[in-house]
Protein backbone atom coordinates (compact mmCIF):
# COMPACT_ATOMS: atom_id res chain seq x y z
CA UNK A 1 0.00 0.00 0.00
CA UNK A 2 1.43 3.77 -0.55
CA UNK A 3 2.36 6.04 1.84
CA UNK A 4 -0.84 8.65 0.48
CA UNK A 5 -2.99 5.46 0.31
CA UNK A 6 -2.17 4.64 4.17
CA UNK A 7 -2.30 8.88 4.72
CA UNK A 8 -5.79 9.19 3.16
CA UNK A 9 -7.04 6.47 5.40
CA UNK A 10 -6.22 7.25 8.21
CA UNK A 11 -8.16 10.59 8.03
CA UNK A 12 -10.76 7.99 6.68
CA UNK A 13 -10.76 6.45 9.47
CA UNK A 14 -11.02 9.71 11.82
CA UNK A 15 -14.35 10.78 10.38
CA UNK A 16 -15.88 7.25 9.60
CA UNK A 17 -15.58 6.72 13.92
CA UNK A 18 -16.40 9.87 14.90
CA UNK A 19 -19.35 9.55 12.68
CA UNK A 20 -20.64 6.48 14.19
CA UNK A 21 -20.14 7.18 17.48
CA UNK A 22 -21.86 10.54 16.97
CA UNK A 23 -24.85 8.58 15.12
CA UNK A 24 -25.28 6.62 18.41
CA UNK A 25 -26.54 9.08 19.56
CA UNK A 26 -29.33 10.49 17.41
CA UNK A 27 -32.44 10.59 19.30
CA UNK A 28 -30.55 11.16 22.66
CA UNK A 29 -30.15 14.60 22.53
CA UNK A 30 -31.32 17.01 25.12
CA UNK A 31 -33.56 18.65 22.47
CA UNK A 32 -35.50 17.78 18.87
CA UNK A 33 -33.37 20.53 17.34
CA UNK A 34 -29.73 19.21 18.92
CA UNK A 35 -30.76 15.62 17.36
CA UNK A 36 -31.27 17.21 14.17
CA UNK A 37 -27.87 18.73 14.61
CA UNK A 38 -25.92 16.16 15.72
CA UNK A 39 -27.73 14.03 12.88
CA UNK A 40 -26.15 16.38 10.44
CA UNK A 41 -22.48 16.87 12.08
CA UNK A 42 -22.43 12.69 11.75
CA UNK A 43 -23.39 12.68 8.22
CA UNK A 44 -20.97 15.29 6.93
CA UNK A 45 -18.47 13.25 8.59
CA UNK A 46 -19.56 10.23 7.28
CA UNK A 47 -19.52 12.15 3.56
CA UNK A 48 -15.70 13.07 4.65
CA UNK A 49 -15.04 9.36 5.17
CA UNK A 50 -16.81 8.09 2.19
CA UNK A 51 -14.78 10.48 -0.13
CA UNK A 52 -11.63 9.60 1.05
CA UNK A 53 -12.26 5.88 1.23
CA UNK A 54 -12.98 5.88 -2.42
CA UNK A 55 -10.11 7.73 -3.08
CA UNK A 56 -8.21 5.39 -1.10
CA UNK A 57 -9.97 2.53 -3.05
CA UNK A 58 -8.59 3.88 -6.58
CA UNK A 59 -5.04 4.70 -5.60
CA UNK A 60 -5.10 0.58 -4.30
CA UNK A 61 -5.88 -0.21 -7.26
CA UNK A 62 -7.47 -3.72 -6.55
CA UNK A 63 -11.24 -4.61 -6.41
CA UNK A 64 -11.33 -3.26 -2.65
CA UNK A 65 -14.45 -0.75 -2.65
CA UNK A 66 -14.99 2.11 -0.03
CA UNK A 67 -17.31 -0.29 1.37
CA UNK A 68 -14.36 -3.11 2.24
CA UNK A 69 -12.37 -0.27 4.12
CA UNK A 70 -15.24 0.71 6.37
CA UNK A 71 -16.79 -2.64 6.90
CA UNK A 72 -14.30 -5.59 6.13
CA UNK A 73 -11.13 -4.36 8.15
CA UNK A 74 -10.44 -5.85 11.96
CA UNK A 75 -9.28 -3.53 14.56
CA UNK A 76 -5.74 -3.29 14.63
CA UNK A 77 -6.29 -2.35 10.66
CA UNK A 78 -8.03 1.04 11.98
CA UNK A 79 -5.60 4.09 12.34
CA UNK A 80 -8.03 6.36 13.50
CA UNK A 81 -6.69 8.67 16.88
CA UNK A 82 -7.78 7.24 20.01
CA UNK A 83 -9.90 10.58 21.17
CA UNK A 84 -13.39 9.69 18.08
CA UNK A 85 -13.94 6.34 19.61
CA UNK A 86 -14.41 7.10 23.39
CA UNK A 87 -17.83 6.53 24.18
CA UNK A 88 -20.84 9.05 24.43
CA UNK A 89 -20.84 9.40 28.16
CA UNK A 90 -23.22 12.03 28.57
CA UNK A 91 -23.90 15.16 26.31
CA UNK A 92 -20.93 17.19 27.66
CA UNK A 93 -18.16 14.36 26.38
CA UNK A 94 -19.90 14.34 23.43
CA UNK A 95 -19.68 17.86 23.00
CA UNK A 96 -15.63 18.21 24.42
CA UNK A 97 -15.03 15.47 22.22
CA UNK A 98 -16.31 17.29 19.00
CA UNK A 99 -14.52 20.52 20.05
CA UNK A 100 -11.37 19.18 20.51
CA UNK A 101 -11.49 17.23 17.21
CA UNK A 102 -13.26 20.30 15.85
CA UNK A 103 -10.43 22.94 16.78
CA UNK A 104 -8.41 20.24 14.70
CA UNK A 105 -9.79 19.81 12.17
CA UNK A 106 -10.62 23.82 11.15
CA UNK A 107 -6.82 23.87 10.90
CA UNK A 108 -5.92 20.99 9.34
CA UNK A 109 -8.15 20.83 6.14
CA UNK A 110 -7.35 24.33 5.13
CA UNK A 111 -3.60 22.83 5.22
CA UNK A 112 -4.56 19.75 2.90
CA UNK A 113 -7.09 22.12 0.54
CA UNK A 114 -3.29 23.35 -0.12
CA UNK A 115 -1.79 19.89 -1.09
CA UNK A 116 -0.40 19.19 -4.06
CA UNK A 117 -2.27 15.99 -4.72
CA UNK A 118 -5.43 17.69 -6.68
CA UNK A 119 -8.18 15.14 -5.30
CA UNK A 120 -7.04 15.11 -1.43
CA UNK A 121 -7.02 19.37 -1.77
CA UNK A 122 -10.65 19.12 -3.11
CA UNK A 123 -11.80 16.79 -0.48
CA UNK A 124 -10.15 19.08 2.26
CA UNK A 125 -11.44 22.54 0.29
CA UNK A 126 -14.87 21.00 0.81
CA UNK A 127 -14.51 19.82 4.89
CA UNK A 128 -13.01 22.95 5.83
CA UNK A 129 -16.12 24.74 5.07
CA UNK A 130 -17.73 21.93 7.51
CA UNK A 131 -15.77 22.04 9.83
CA UNK A 132 -15.75 26.05 10.38
CA UNK A 133 -19.92 25.48 11.65
CA UNK A 134 -18.81 22.36 13.30
CA UNK A 135 -16.59 24.54 15.61
CA UNK A 136 -19.41 27.06 15.74
CA UNK A 137 -21.46 24.66 16.98
CA UNK A 138 -19.11 22.71 19.79
CA UNK A 139 -17.87 26.29 20.97
CA UNK A 140 -21.56 27.45 21.29
CA UNK A 141 -22.31 24.51 23.70
CA UNK A 142 -20.00 24.19 25.71
CA UNK A 143 -19.81 27.60 26.61
CA UNK A 144 -23.35 27.21 27.41
CA UNK A 145 -22.80 24.29 29.39
CA UNK A 146 -19.70 25.32 31.28
CA UNK A 147 -20.67 28.63 32.19
CA UNK A 148 -24.58 27.04 32.97
CA UNK A 149 -25.58 25.66 35.82
CA UNK A 150 -23.21 23.92 38.33
CA UNK A 151 -23.90 20.42 37.00
CA UNK A 152 -23.78 21.28 33.24
CA UNK A 153 -20.46 23.14 34.82
CA UNK A 154 -18.74 19.83 36.59
CA UNK A 155 -19.67 17.48 33.90
CA UNK A 156 -18.34 19.69 31.11
CA UNK A 157 -15.09 20.37 33.24
CA UNK A 158 -15.15 16.18 34.03
CA UNK A 159 -15.37 15.38 30.35
CA UNK A 160 -12.65 17.49 29.88
CA UNK A 161 -10.46 16.05 32.45
CA UNK A 162 -11.38 12.44 31.07
CA UNK A 163 -10.84 13.42 27.48
CA UNK A 164 -7.32 15.49 27.96
CA UNK A 165 -5.10 12.69 27.77
CA UNK A 166 -5.83 11.91 24.07
CA UNK A 167 -5.01 15.20 23.05
CA UNK A 168 -1.51 15.08 22.63
CA UNK A 169 -1.92 12.47 20.01
CA UNK A 170 -3.60 14.66 17.07
CA UNK A 171 -0.59 16.46 16.75
CA UNK A 172 2.26 13.33 17.24
CA UNK A 173 4.15 13.48 13.83
CA UNK A 174 5.39 10.05 12.20
CA UNK A 175 7.76 9.18 9.45
CA UNK A 176 4.46 9.56 7.26
CA UNK A 177 3.73 12.43 8.18
CA UNK A 178 6.79 14.21 7.62
CA UNK A 179 6.99 11.97 4.18
CA UNK A 180 3.60 13.52 2.56
CA UNK A 181 4.98 17.26 4.01
CA UNK A 182 8.05 16.80 2.37
CA UNK A 183 6.20 15.56 -0.58
CA UNK A 184 4.00 18.65 -0.42
CA UNK A 185 1.12 16.16 -0.30
CA UNK A 186 0.31 16.35 3.64
CA UNK A 187 0.59 18.87 6.70
CA UNK A 188 3.00 18.11 9.74
CA UNK A 189 0.25 17.77 12.63
CA UNK A 190 2.94 19.36 15.36
CA UNK A 191 2.16 22.48 13.20
CA UNK A 192 -1.95 22.63 14.07
CA UNK A 193 -0.80 23.06 17.53
CA UNK A 194 -0.68 26.39 18.04
CA UNK A 195 -3.27 27.51 16.46
CA UNK A 196 -5.57 24.56 18.62
CA UNK A 197 -4.30 25.71 21.55
CA UNK A 198 -5.09 29.23 21.17
CA UNK A 199 -8.79 28.44 20.35
CA UNK A 200 -9.26 25.56 22.81
CA UNK A 201 -8.25 28.55 25.72
CA UNK A 202 -10.04 31.05 24.43
CA UNK A 203 -13.51 28.77 24.50
CA UNK A 204 -12.64 27.35 27.57
CA UNK A 205 -11.78 30.91 28.97
CA UNK A 206 -15.10 31.99 28.17
CA UNK A 207 -16.63 28.71 29.80
CA UNK A 208 -15.00 29.36 32.93
CA UNK A 209 -13.63 25.76 32.44
CA UNK A 210 -9.80 24.92 32.81
CA UNK A 211 -7.65 22.92 30.48
CA UNK A 212 -6.88 19.31 31.54
CA UNK A 213 -3.46 18.52 32.91
CA UNK A 214 -3.62 14.84 32.55
CA UNK A 215 0.54 14.22 32.49
CA UNK A 216 -0.23 10.27 31.24
CA UNK A 217 -1.36 10.81 27.19
CA UNK A 218 -2.70 7.47 25.37
CA UNK A 219 -1.18 7.69 22.12
CA UNK A 220 -1.03 4.06 19.13
CA UNK A 221 -4.09 4.55 17.05
CA UNK A 222 -2.22 5.59 14.19
CA UNK A 223 -0.30 1.88 14.54
CA UNK A 224 -3.37 0.19 15.30
CA UNK A 225 -3.03 -0.03 19.31
CA UNK A 226 -6.52 1.11 20.24
CA UNK A 227 -8.39 1.29 23.23
CA UNK A 228 -10.94 -1.49 24.46
CA UNK A 229 -13.47 0.75 22.82
CA UNK A 230 -13.25 0.50 19.32
CA UNK A 231 -13.72 -3.25 19.04
CA UNK A 232 -17.14 -3.24 20.17
CA UNK A 233 -17.97 0.41 18.09
CA UNK A 234 -16.56 -2.07 14.87
CA UNK A 235 -18.79 -5.18 15.44
CA UNK A 236 -21.99 -2.93 15.91
CA UNK A 237 -21.03 -1.38 13.08
CA UNK A 238 -19.55 -3.98 10.40
CA UNK A 239 -22.10 -7.22 11.91
CA UNK A 240 -24.52 -6.39 8.36
CA UNK A 241 -21.80 -6.57 5.79
CA UNK A 242 -19.63 -9.22 7.94
CA UNK A 243 -23.07 -11.77 8.10
CA UNK A 244 -24.15 -10.97 4.68
CA UNK A 245 -20.84 -9.99 2.62
CA UNK A 246 -21.58 -8.27 -0.65
CA UNK A 247 -24.89 -6.97 0.32
CA UNK A 248 -26.31 -4.27 -1.53
CA UNK A 249 -29.31 -1.79 -1.32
Amino acid sequence: MSSLTRYVIRHADDNLILAQRLSEYIASAPELEEDLAIANIALDHLGVATHLFDYAAVLRGDDNSADYLAFLRDEREFTNMLLVEQPNVDFAHIMVRQLFVDAYQQTLWPALSMSSDRKLAGIAAKAAKEAAYHLRHSRGWLIRLGDGTEESHDRSQTAIDNLWRFVDEMFDSDELDEEMRAAGTGVNPTELRAAWDHQISATLDEATLRRGSDDYQRRGGRTGFHTEHLGHLLTEMQWMQRSYPGLEW
